[in-house]
């Protein structure tokens, strides 16, 4: 199963890296919906899944519970801990094998407080932080990464692909991607923010979810080269901004960045090859920009050829060996560091195209943001709505 805009059952999936990309053809990945695949489930489901029960002479038996009710050493007091993702025991990745004697029905903490300014990282996460992840985002790291999805899912949906692809919160009301993720006007979508892990209801603090009112395609976007190819989702309510939940900042217009390490994230692909997997807890990767001369020499050494033109909408991010973005990630930010403000991060690009996943100096192609800065600031300004909030 994909990653599901209704959450029907819980297991978890542990990989090393992930990619965005997506495939039309072998050439240049778009972001088709992926076909039946096999998904790896690591933690073996029990009969009572609720129950956990060590058969162990010398432990005493224990129960699958929250891991902010637990205090059996891992966890630290308040609801505040680390999660060991190499110790699995329960079939929810936020549940812990608890001792009886140390199950507390303590409330569950909300750590809420002012929302702050836009591109603010959480890199320890919020509420609890993970050992051993794997390339696994902390919960909310990014507070503004975001799952499309269609608005209505169908009860048969075994093996249908409900999430549609990522995106980026600018603005409590508006949601920027890629315009090739928007395939249908007609189909009614809906946002995912605050989204986590995909199979579990444990999390700290609850993803929202908004309708989408309108969407906006860049009128020069072009589907068969992905020219321009940027989109804003305009919400019907906006998302009420939370430790785990805000927005992005936006790079002024035409800002140039060839020489920073930044870091993309998304429920994609996690195998590179025919086992199209998907994630089911948030990926990241950390992917150093490529100059755009660069990268077009290094694309023209692939089955592009030799006259290969880098569009000026496109800039370029990667080209080390199995470290990439892939099917599955289109639409989902990469986001760049603000020089000189700590933990704090612009949206440099939008995951587009690319020649396979993660082959060795093959750049993966993301959207130029920087470039449509102005058309974004009067989309919103047409609609009444506050631009200043993305700005740094």
């Amino acid at each position: 199963m994909f990653f599901k805009c209704t959450r029907t059952i819980f297991f978890v999936i542990v990989t090393v890296s992930f990619i965005p990309l997506n495939k039309a053809s072998e050439e240049i990945l778009q972001d088709d919906p992926v076909e039946e695949t096999t998904v790896q489930e690591v933690n073996a489901v029990t009969e009572n899944p609720e129950m956990e029960i060590n058969t162990s002479t010398s432990s005493p038996a224990c129960e699958c519970v929250p891991y902010y009710i637990c205090k059996d050493g891992s966890i630290i007091d308040n609801g505040i801990g680390i999660i060991d993702r190499r110790i699995k025991t329960c079939s929810d990745s936020l549940e812990v094998c608890c001792g009886a004697e140390n199950i507390t029905q303590a409330p569950k903490p909300i750590p809420r407080g002012q929302p702050k300014d836009c591109g603010y990282r959480n890199v320890d996460g919020v509420g609890f932080r993970i050992e051993n992840a794997d390339n696994e985002a902390a919960f909310g790291e990014f507070p503004w990464m975001v799952a499309i999805c269609p608005s209505e899912s169908t009860e048969d949906a075994e093996n249908e692909v409900n999430y549609q692809c990522g995106g980026a919160l600018i603005h409590p009301q508006v949601v920027v991607t890629a315009a090739h993720c928007i395939k249908n006007q007609s189909l009614e979508l809906k946002i995912r923010a605050g989204e986590w892990d995909t199979q579990s209801k444990n999390e700290l603090l609850p993803y929202q979810e908004r309708d989408v009112a309108s969407v906006t395609i860049h009128p020069q976007y072009s589907s068969g080269p992905l020219y321009n190819d940027i989109a804003l989702l305009f919400l019907k309510e906006p998302v009420e901004l939370d430790e785990h939940i805000n927005v992005v900042c936006l790079p002024p217009q035409d800002t140039v960045v060839d020489d920073a390490m930044c870091v993309s994230s998304g429920w994609g692909k996690h195998v590179f090859g025919k086992k199209e997997l998907p994630q089911v807890i948030l990926k990241k990767i950390e992917l150093p920009m490529v100059p755009r001369g660069q990268c077009q020499e290094k694309l023209r050494k692939t089955r592009l050829g030799k006259y290969f033109k880098l569009h000026k909408s496109f800039v370029c991010a990667g080209g080390d060996e199995g470290i990439d973005t892939c099917t599955g990630d289109g639409g989902s930010p990469l986001v760049c560091p603000i020089q000189d403000q700590k933990n704090r991060y612009f949206q440099a690009g939008i995951v587009a195209w690319g020649i396979s996943c993660g082959l060795t100096d093959v750049p993966g192609v993301y959207v130029n943001i920087a470039l449509f800065r102005s058309w974004i600031d009067r989309e919103l300004e047409s609609k009444n709505l506050n631009i200043s909030i993305y700005q740094f």
